[in-house]
């Protein structure tokens, strides 16, 4: 069986302190990562730099951070062979036994090597992996907790508003509101506080997520009334449907199971002052609020109220068709 034993000469370079490492777990740990992850991302960089600034040639190279001190070892990793054919990748059994008289033909020797000036090559390399681990980590972070939000309002200032895609600040994200989402009768400006109905996250050309965000999506409405309704949060109060014709009418069906609550009394509030509060919320925005009914011909009627002596008759109930008759 081959035997992998390591030179017991000592040749290292301090990369980072032992405080250093600790910070690196205490970073793994607030960004969600692996534990270990970060050193271990820092031995296979290491490996790249040396192959790129000291030895192409060398894939036999092994590199180690030792987790108690913050020293990094680098080692050529060689088979005990009788006769060398290829030293790069082979070593003597005499030389082998030079370094550990337990190694024996067929044995994998790791001879530790320290170039020069790599102490400073390894020490910029892994700079570099922390600052991108924990750049990526915090991105991935980012994206779950906003990916959990989907469905939420948020609010922000207004960073870009030129007649194209609206961005605000989120903080530690960007909302990014497309042409599509926008209502039209709706005027944005840059500084503007705006609130908005989170569609969903994506991640960018960057890898940097951005949280699309809509104010005309008919979900929007609905969640304005969700918060705004007691009546809704409780369940006391249901609602069914809403339909919404951007910057111009909302429809919006509930009813309640409890014969002695007044949905859209609830909806309405004392003096309208729930449904204001909605209205200003969407810049004036007409809302009808409408009772729905499990029959579809009483629900139909009612949606189209204030008209009066209407008949309706479904006419294909699997296509939801109907045809309504207005008298006079």
């Amino acid at each position: 069986m081959k035997k992998s034993t390591k030179s017991k000469a000592k040749v290292s370079k301090t990369i980072d302190s032992k405080e250093m490492l600790l910070a690196m777990e205490e970073l793994e740990k607030e960004n969600g990562m692996e534990p270990g992850s970060l050193l271990e991302s820092i031995e296979t960089a290491l490996i790249t730099a040396y192959k790129r600034d000291c030895d192409s040639t060398a894939d036999n190279v092994k590199i180690i951070v030792d987790k108690e001190t913050g020293e990094f070892h680098v080692f050529a990793e060689k088979e005990v062979v009788e006769e060398v054919e290829d030293e790069n990748i082979q070593i003597s059994l005499a030389d082998a036994k030079k370094v550990n008289k337990a190694l024996e033909i067929g044995d994998t020797a790791q001879i530790e090597v320290m170039p020069k000036n790599f102490g400073r090559i390894a020490a910029g390399t892994a700079k570099q992996v922390i600052v991108q681990k924990i750049r990526e980590a915090s991105r991935e972070y980012l994206f779950n907790e906003f990916s959990d939000r989907k469905g939420e309002i948020v609010s922000g200032l207004i960073q870009k508003a030129d007649g194209g895609i609206v961005i605000i600040d989120l903080g530690r994200l960007e909302g990014v509101m497309p042409l599509k989402e926008q209502v039209p009768t709706e005027t944005y400006k840059v500084n503007d506080k705006l609130r908005a109905y989170v569609l969903g996250v994506e991640k960018g050309t960057k890898g940097a997520p951005q949280v699309i965000i809509s104010r005309a999506h008919a979900d929007f409405v609905r969640k304005l009334f969700e918060l705004e309704i007691p009546e809704l949060s409780d369940g006391s109060v249901l609602l069914y449907s809403v339909a919404r014709d951007a910057g111009n009418r909302s429809k919006v069906a509930v009813y309640s199971e409890n014969p002695n609550i007044d949905p859209i009394g609830a909806c309405i509030g004392e003096k309208g002052s729930r449904i204001a509060h909605i209205i200003e919320e969407l810049h004036g925005e007409k809302i009808d609020i409408v009772r729905y009914d499990k029959d579809p011909a009483v629900f139909i009627e009612n949606a189209l109220s204030p008209a009066k002596n209407l008949t309706v008759a479904i006419t294909d109930p699997k296509k939801q068709e109907a045809m309504v008759i207005a008298d006079g």
